[in-house]
């Protein structure tokens, strides 16, 4: 299937996924935005979980611990993503807590996303090559679940949907794409925005809306026009089309169909912003709020836990950008560009603290060292500490950024360089909170987070080459608890590897906390 199988569940449920891996090298999956509630062992990155092997199968096991909304998954590892098994994920409310609008007729999945006619391997070995890695900047069409752009030579088939006449729908429509943000329209049509990434916003109506890349959302579109059949369009932004064929296909082009129409498409595409006007994008990303009062996955208000008065433990501040390291292009965080270590970190944490495997606090969370050089960048959160984080992209194209294990008030977007005077004109009354958020090129984007989830977390570019090129580090939240309610033990089919695969068994329990500087 293409896109993967709707993994649809409801919160609280427990859900259990049993991957094959019937691909010739190994592979892992990550379940975008869902939070893993005391359970970094289920994440899915290569800090968490030893790779499932070529031939074998592993069941990942996780709970929706009160979570509802719109989410994805995907490959992390070896570039998969950009060869596809990506699916969408939905967790719903429970019967008994209300939903912040009526029922619509019915819910559809859009995954949009850039995609490569080359094969991810080739792919994955031009972009660790200084002379082509710029190959991948530009894919080659933008698809819709899976399918090309209408009426464009090289599509298989085109996406539409079917609607009724004065019915309402939900579009969870999300980002799968590796390189490009997107605007989406629809011909003729309102979008009403009503949930981004398990956060019911306050609702506004627009006529387009920007989905950079790992981002999810949920609209309302009302079927309130002639029977006929209309365009959905996805642009990129940052990039100019033209009226060649191969610029064409990067419009993501789709139909909306009325049941009972007997017109065809026709018409110019709908006109949507100018995809390089920056501040559009940022106004529209500061107008996305949160609904302080319906409920989630629990029936009080959402704004119940709020950051009008919170105090910060710790500041990160994060520069996004492109370092050379021994001739080769990486990409840096602060001028440290990760390199994955044979045993993932969890593993190497809960056996020998760390020993042998990652120094922990070496890695400079306000400074940007000298050189580039590569590193095992984890760094300490402190347990149920609030922990202010700020984003600078230093490169001259969009970048997003994601946090496993949390959601994150978005509290500040701004130009230039970050100064502790910037958090005067941080929202703190209704920040919107998700799991990834974008940073625009040349700025910043400061976000709030409440380290209250145990465990070992991965804080990455969602972009794919500067993840796959180092744009990534993990946060090591530990609570010294020994009660195991703290945080999950190791499940029983817990796969081993690096210093541990000829291990036999698991340890009974946690050895102590390591220091700073091991």
């Amino acid at each position: 299937m293409f896109p993967g199988p709707l993994i649809n569940a409801t919160t609280n449920d427990i859900v259990n996924v049993n991957v094959f891996n019937n691909m010739d090298e190994s592979l892992l999956i990550t379940w975008n935005g869902i939070q893993q509630r005391l359970n970094s062992w289920q994440d899915g990155v290569s800090g968490t979980n030893c790779a499932i092997e070529p031939g074998t199968n592993w069941t990942y096991v996780f709970q929706a611990k009160d979570q509802i909304g719109t989410f994805t998954y995907f490959p992390s590892i070896n570039f998969q993503k950009v060869a596809g098994g990506y699916g969408p994920i939905r967790v719903n409310n429970r019967n008994v807590i209300a939903v912040p609008f009526p029922k619509p007729e019915a819910e559809f999945d859009l995954l949009i996303g850039d995609w490569f006619s080359t094969d991810y391997k080739s792919l994955r070995s031009s972009v660790q090559d200084r002379e082509s890695s710029q190959l991948f900047d530009v894919p080659d069409a933008i698809l819709m679940n899976g399918k090309g752009p209408y009426e464009l030579s090289i599509s298989k088939g085109r996406e539409s949907f079917t609607v009724s006449k004065g019915m309402t729908y939900r579009f969870r429509i999300s980002n799968v794409g590796t390189v490009m943000s997107f605007n989406f329209r629809i011909q003729n049509h309102k979008i009403v925005l009503v949930e981004t990434e398990g956060s019911y916003t306050n609702q506004i109506t627009l006529d387009s809306l920007d989905v950079h890349v790992g981002q999810s959302y949920s609209v309302l579109v009302t079927a309130d026009q002639n029977e006929a059949d209309y365009f959905m369009v996805a642009n990129p932004k940052m990039y100019k089309s033209n009226e060649s064929s191969d610029s064409k296909s990067l419009e993501g082009i789709g139909i909306l169909h009325y049941a009972n129409s007997l017109t065809t498409v026709s018409g110019p595409l709908p006109s949507g912003p100018d995809p390089f006007d920056i501040e559009f994008s940022v106004n529209q990303a500061k107008s996305i709020t949160w609904n302080l009062t319906t409920g989630a996955a629990r029936p009080n208000p959402q704004g119940t836990f709020n950051v009008s008065n919170v105090t910060l433990t710790q500041t990160f501040i994060l520069h996004g950008s492109k370092g050379e390291i021994n001739g080769w292009p990486r990409y840096v965080v602060n001028n440290v560009s990760y390199l994955t270590p044979e045993t993932p970190l969890k593993l190497a944490d809960y056996f020998v603290n760390g020993s042998g495997v990652y120094q922990l606090d070496r890695f400079p969370t306000h400074s940007v060292n000298d050189a580039a050089a590569y590193g095992v960048s984890v760094v300490s959160g402190i347990h149920k500490g609030w922990l202010e984080i700020v984003f600078k992209n230093d490169l001259d194209v969009m970048d997003s950024w994601h946090l496993d294990g949390f959601g994150f008030y978005v509290v500040g977007f701004g130009n230039g360089d970050w100064t502790p005077a910037a958090r005067e004109t941080y929202n703190i009354f209704d920040p919107v909170v998700r799991s990834t958020v974008q940073v625009y090129p040349g700025r910043w984007t400061a976000v709030y987070v409440f380290l209250d989830n145990p465990g070992m977390w991965n804080l990455r570019s969602q972009h794919l080459k500067n993840w796959y090129l180092g744009q990534e580090l993990f946060i090591r939240v530990f609570d010294d608890n020994p009660n195991p309610a703290k945080e999950r033990q190791p499940p029983q089919n817990l796969l081993l590897c690096g210093m541990f695969e000829s291990s036999l068994s698991p340890v009974p329990s946690p050895a102590p906390a390591p220091q700073a500087g091991w």
